[in-house]
Formats: C-alpha cells, sequence, structure tokens
C-alpha cells in the first residue's frame, strides 16, 4: 500500500485523500480541456478515493462521465466514469508525488503543446512585477489538511 496523499481545492472546502493511487495522465481531449480551462487535464487514478471535508459539486460533463470541482471557489478536483475515480493531479498537496506518465487522446492535443517547454522564460520580470508579488496575501488553503477551516474573516482588499 502507498503513502496517503491528500489535497483539496483552492479554498479549502473540500477536501480528499487516497492510499490507492495508479499512474498520472495528460488527457488532451476536449471535455477536459474545458473542465480545466487550460491546454490539457492532469489526473491520476485514485482507487479508495474519499472526500474528508465538504462533498464536490458534480457535473455530468457526458453520458459516460461526470467532473467533481469545488462549489465555493471553482476549483476542478475529479473525473469520474464506470471505471472509476480521477483526481486532478494539480489539486494534491504534493502534486510531484503523482507525475504524468502518460498522454490520451492525442487526436484533441493543442498544436502548439509539443513546443511550449520551448518558450523564453522570463527570470527576472522587473521591479514592479516583484512589488506586485511582494505584496501579495494569498487566500488559499495551504497544502496540508487543517483541523479547521476557513480561517477568520479577513478584509479583501480590491484588485
Amino acid at each position: 500500500m502507498a503513502d496517503e496523499l491528500t489535497g483539496g481545492c483552492q479554498c479549502g472546502a473540500v477536501r480528499f485523500s487516497t492510499k490507492l493511487y495508479g499512474r498520472g495522465s495528460i488527457c488532451h481531449c476536449r471535455m477536459c480541456q474545458k473542465a480545466f480551462g487550460s491546454f490539457f487535464g492532469p489526473l491520476v487514478t485514485a482507487h479508495d478515493g474519499t472526500w474528508t471535508r465538504g462533498e464536490p459539486k458534480w457535473f455530468q460533463s457526458s453520458n459516460a462521465a461526470r467532473r467533481a470541482f469545488c462549489a465555493d471557489c471553482g476549483t476542478p478536483l475529479a473525473y469520474q466514469t464506470k471505471f472509476g475515480l480521477e483526481l486532478a493531479i494539480g489539486a494534491f498537496d504534493q502534486p510531484e508525488r503523482v507525475p504524468p506518465e502518460i498522454q490520451v487522446n492525442p487526436h484533441d492535443k493543442v498544436p502548439f503543446f509539443e513546443s511550449l517547454s520551448q518558450l523564453p522564460l522570463v527570470e527576472d520580470p522587473g521591479e514592479e512585477w516583484r512589488n506586485f508579488m511582494a505584496g501579495i496575501h494569498s487566500n488559499q488553503h495551504p497544502d496540508h489538511d487543517t483541523s479547521d477551516w476557513p480561517p477568520r474573516e479577513e478584509k479583501e482588499e480590491e484588485l
């Protein structure tokens, strides 16, 4: 049996746990692209995945699959079919522990996917951006389980 892995949504309203997980994948299908708002859907099979805080909201994305997300913050959390549950890799507290090992549904892969790693890397975005980043206070749930959540309400700053 593998080590327990935990994760959850951005706001902390929904948390999950799994010990029996399979290989990670990148799904290029158009439904995953839309569900994740991204170029692909990163998922890992969770044979014993359980919700440990809250419950996700489900969307029946096709006649064969439904997708889970947090109703409060919108974080994509899972994909489920008759074959089982898959959890969103990016929602894990330690996503590096479930790296993708395969790619599926290449027919919908965006044409520029293969060249993404060749894009220029901006190592110093400039003083204005550094100052902006230094002033950010994250309201995200931390990358570990907490005994209570959410924290006391804090005044939100305007954008």
